[in-house]
C-alpha cells in the first residue's frame, strides 16, 4: 500500500490529502488521520504509512496553506477543525485515531474535544496544552530563488531536513509551498491557552515528547498526561518532529499503540 493523492473542495478552497486507502487487514482497524505541523505536509507521514502497511489505512491531509492545499484568507482554529470535519465526512469514517505533531496536535486534541464519538484515540507529538512560540523568524523565508541552494541557504541547515517535501520549483525559480506570512498568522492564532481542550475529551490517548525538543518542557508535558485519564507518556530520542528525527521508535511506538486501541 501506498499513499495516492486526492483532493476536495471545502470552505472556497481545493485541499489536498493522501490516502494508503483501506485494505482487507485494515478493515475494522482504525482509521489513522495524521495532521502535520506548520510548515509541513501530509507527505511527512509517508514512512509512518509504510511501516503501518497493510495493516493500517493511513490518511495525511496538507492542511489550508500548506503543500499542494490552497492558500488562506484566514487561518483561525475553527477553519482548521472545520477542514477536518469535511475530510472524514467526505470519506464517510465515523471514528478515526488522530495523530498530531505541534499545529496538527492541537487540531487533533481540539477536535477530540468537539466531537468526542468521533474521535477513538489520540497520539500527540510534542505539543502541549499551552502554545507561546513566535514563528516569525521564517518571513525572510518568503519569495523565489534561482536556485535550490539559494533557497537551502536562507532556510539554514537546522530546517532543510524537516521543509525538502515543500520545496517548489517553477519557472520563475525555487520557492516553498507555503507563505511565510500564512504561517505567522496561523500560529497567531495557535497561540493560547488550550487546557480545557485537552482535559474535554477521555478517549486513550498517547503524548510523545522529543528529549531533545525546543517546543515543550518535560514538566508541561508530564502535567499534561497526570491530569487527563487515559493517557500515557513516551520519551524519545530526537526533538520536536519525532516523526522525522526518529523514525524507527516512533513508527513502533504508534503501532503498538494502536494495536492496543
Amino acid at each position: 500500500m501506498s499513499f495516492q493523492r486526492h483532493t476536495f473542495r471545502h470552505d472556497g478552497l481545493t485541499l489536498s490529502y493522501l490516502d494508503t486507502g483501506s485494505s482487507p487487514v485494515s478493515i475494522g482497524r482504525p482509521p489513522l488521520l495524521c495532521l502535520h505541523a506548520h510548515l509541513m505536509q501530509g507527505a511527512t507521514y509517508t514512512a509512518l504509512a509504510n511501516a503501518l502497511a497493510p495493516d493500517y489505512r493511513v490518511i495525511a491531509p496538507d492542511q489550508r496553506g500548506h503543500g499542494d492545499s490552497s492558500h488562506a484568507a484566514t487561518y483561525t482554529r475553527q477553519d482548521y477543525l472545520g477542514d477536518i470535519d469535511a475530510l472524514l465526512r467526505l470519506l464517510d469514517l465515523p471514528q478515526v485515531v488522530l495523530l498530531g505533531n505541534s499545529l496538527g496536535g492541537v487540531n487533533a486534541y481540539q477536535f477530540a474535544a468537539r466531537n468526542p464519538d468521533r474521535v477513538q484515540a489520540l497520539i500527540i507529538e510534542d505539543i502541549g496544552a499551552v502554545v507561546t512560540d513566535d514563528i516569525s523568524f521564517i518571513l525572510p523565508w518568503q519569495g523565489v530563488y534561482a536556485t535550490q541552494e539559494g533557497l537551502e541557504e536562507r532556510i539554514g541547515p537546522r530546517f532543510i531536513p524537516y521543509l525538502r517535501d515543500s520545496f517548489r520549483h517553477s519557472e520563475s525559480g525555487w520557492h516553498l509551498a507555503f507563505d511565510p506570512r500564512d504561517m505567522v498568522s496561523s500560529q497567531q492564532n495557535l497561540v493560547g491557552d488550550h487546557w480545557s481542550d485537552w482535559l474535554a475529551s477521555n478517549c486513550p490517548a498517547l503524548v510523545l515528547r522529543g528529549r531533545e525538543s525546543r517546543v515543550t518542557s518535560q514538566k508541561h508535558i508530564e502535567k499534561m498526561v497526570s491530569l487527563r485519564p487515559h493517557t500515557r507518556l513516551l520519551i524519545l530520542d530526537g526533538g520536536h518532529a519525532l516523526h522525522t528525527d526518529n523514525p524507527g521508535a516512533f513508527n513502533a511506538v504508534v503501532r503498538g499503540f494502536l494495536d492496543g486501541v
